[in-house]
């Protein structure tokens, strides 16, 4: 059991599956199935690493501010004010700056200013336009699963093997979510609760592997056009399922293309 528990594969593909599978459906009454995302995060987290403290690594920061950032988005699942969508934004590039400053502090300053204000504006772009379709849970969960998968195939082609598995929680979390609807052919609560948590974390992921593994920057370009690739128009005629299937495509091609420019720099994955 705990050799199976043990394999990657599990640890950030079918565990976190799993629990976001239960996530959503159990907390559908009281509107919070987006916690699925966190929920499956956290489980790999459990499984791979830790949520220790000490020492405050980057990647525990990423846990950190993951954590909170869910509890933040239950806190203020009522606000609707449209500028607080900057707010959410510029808060985490600044969560940005935090997590990397002693990677950054290591370079010059004029890298440390480019690659700080490149991780920023990457992070909070991402929080951004992840939030303008959190009200809608096929294109929230559609981006969010490539989003997921970008990131991680990204990351572990880069040569950080637990980035990538943070990543591809969110990607195995978010595809669970959108399963469960396009199943049952209805729409589940998503919201903040899914969209905030899982786009900080793949911000803050994409930039750490990027500063630190062989991930190239411009993949992370590629990587931000995936919410953007999840607000293309679908007729709602198409029903929940073509909706999903069609969005899943356009916003997979992007996760696809991040994953083959990264793999021309950094080859083969370390496996």
């Amino acid at each position: 059991m705990e050799e199976t528990l043990n394999h990657p594969a599990v640890q950030g593909g079918f565990a976190p599956f799993f629990i976001a599978l239960l996530v959503a459906e159990l907390l559908q009454r009281v509107r919070l199935s987006g916690l699925a995302a966190i929920a499956g995060f956290a489980v790999t987290v459990y499984l791979a690493s830790d949520f220790a403290i000490e020492p405050l690594t980057a990647s525990r920061k990423i846990v950190l501010l993951g954590l909170l950032s869910a509890l933040l988005a239950v806190l203020l699942m009522r606000f609707t004010w449209r500028p607080f969508r900057l707010a959410l934004a510029a808060t985490g590039g600044g969560a940005t700056i935090w997590m990397a400053l002693r990677i950054l502090q290591q370079q010059d300053m004029q890298n440390m200013l480019l690659w700080g204000t490149g991780c920023a504006l990457y992070t909070g772009w991402l929080i951004f336009w992840m939030d303008t379709i959190h009200e809608n849970p096929i294109r929230a969960g559609s981006a969010g699963m490539a989003l997921g998968v970008g990131t991680g195939g990204s990351a572990l082609l880069g040569a950080s093997a637990l980035l990538g598995q943070f990543g591809m929680a969110l990607g195995a979390a978010a595809s669970a979510f959108l399963l469960l609807q396009t199943v049952f052919n209805q729409k589940m609560p998503g919201g903040r609760v899914f969209t905030l948590p899982l786009s900080l974390i793949c911000g803050l992921t994409g930039g750490l592997a990027a500063l630190t593994a062989r991930l190239p920057w411009y993949a992370l370009i590629v990587l931000a056009v995936i919410p953007l690739a999840a607000k293309i128009p679908i007729p709602d005629k198409r029903g929940i399922r073509l909706q999903s299937l069609s969005l899943s495509a356009l916003t997979l091609t992007c996760a696809a293309g991040a994953i083959y420019l990264t793999w021309r720099v950094a080859g083969a994955p370390p496996l």
